[in-house]
């Protein structure tokens, strides 16, 4: 499982800059700013759960947890549905795509809390 997600951090990590990078050079004439205020905080939060999914994936070499797995999987769905609503956002203007983002969002603490747990259960709090 590692393995995967070191691959997926990866990708997240390197799409990310790409996209920061479109935005600033590419975007920035072309939408309004809170479009592309929208774009920049989905690159933000892609970003950040990128390098937490690394550490994680580095951690998961130590310990196999089940809750540690499922906030990975909980991260990358939030990057989906998050970041990615709003890219689409950014793009279309469709506010339709604004009701998601909280559900990616939701899906961003419930993998933080997962990581908890999974601390809590490994001894990490005594």
């Amino acid at each position: 499982m590692s393995q995967i997600f070191l691959i997926v951090a990866a990708i997240l990590g390197g799409t990310a800059v790409m996209l920061g990078a479109f935005a600033a050079h590419g975007l920035k004439s072309k939408l309004s700013d809170s479009l592309l205020s929208a774009f920049e905080t989905g690159v933000t939060y892609q970003f950040y759960h990128a390098i937490a999914l690394l550490v994680l994936a580095l951690w998961l070499k130590q310990s196999d947890s089940v809750w540690f797995i499922a906030s990975g999987y909980l991260w990358l769905a939030g990057v989906i549905l998050f970041s990615g609503s709003l890219y689409a956002l950014a793009f279309t203007g469709l506010k339709w795509f604004g009701p998601i983002t909280p559900i990616g969002g939701v899906l961003f603490i419930a993998g933080w809390i997962s990581l908890l747990v999974g601390a809590v259960k490994l001894g990490a709090v005594s």
